[in-house]
């Protein structure tokens, strides 16, 4: 298991105000969590996207605030370890107006992937991965020849960025595949939320690549 520490992008243009926000509200909603003790298990299920609710048409705007909760330390701070990664350089490039739009929307689009692969499924779903997946599967097409700094158990070396985010989304799908049709009562990973942002998120990359300027030519 290998994970993303840095990459090479430069940040030029609109400053990433809404990328270091995001990662800031994240941060203060999970402390307050922590601060609930023994309590925090009714404001998870208050505010979390459970599938069943959602399908009878019940408490849609869980599916926006079930973004900012976390299920813990590590869920919290690897999602923003992704996120302080690669979302500023999408933000630098689109402009912030248009990528908090589009942060909320993938987002939603992973919400969707899975609640439809599961809508009777009565257990919350908390995390920001299905945005930040959004946010990796545009960096894929707007950014295939950066390259990303991973730490491997003790190594730290230099991968190129489409070779980091295609292993990372192949795992996510084959952990997706695997898990079709199987119980859900003990919850676990939204595989299907990081699958169906990170194509969203794709999707919309080639429209934003547009925004991108041409990179310096190379002088021989």
């Amino acid at each position: 298991m290998f994970f993303p520490i840095g990459d090479t992008n430069v940040q030029g243009g609109y400053k990433p105000i809404f990328s270091y926000s995001l990662i800031a509200v994240n941060v203060l909603i999970f402390l307050y969590q922590f601060s609930l003790g023994a309590q925090v298990d009714p404001f998870v299920y208050e505010y979390a996207a459970i599938p069943d609710e959602i399908s009878r048409g019940e408490d849609y705007f869980t599916l926006f605030t079930s973004m900012f909760l976390h299920g813990g330390w590590m869920h919290l701070i690897g999602n923003m370890l992704f996120l302080w990664i690669f979302a500023d350089n999408i933000e630098a490039t689109i402009g912030s107006a248009l990528f908090i739009a589009f942060y909320i929307l993938g987002g939603l689009a992973g919400a969707a992937a899975h609640i439809v692969t599961d809508l009777h499924s009565q257990i919350p779903t908390i995390g920001a991965s299905g945005a930040i997946s959004a946010v990796m599967g545009a960096y894929l097409v707007m950014f295939p020849k950066s390259k990303i700094k991973v730490i491997a158990v003790f190594f730290v070396f230099w991968m190129p960025a489409v070779i980091f985010l295609v292993l990372w989304f192949g795992q996510q799908a084959l952990s997706g595949i695997g898990d079709l049709g199987a119980s859900t009562d003990e919850g676990g990973t939204a595989w299907w939320a990081h699958i169906g942002g990170f194509v969203f998120g794709a999707i919309c990359g080639l429209y934003f690549r547009r925004y991108k300027r041409p990179e310096a030519p190379i002088y021989v």
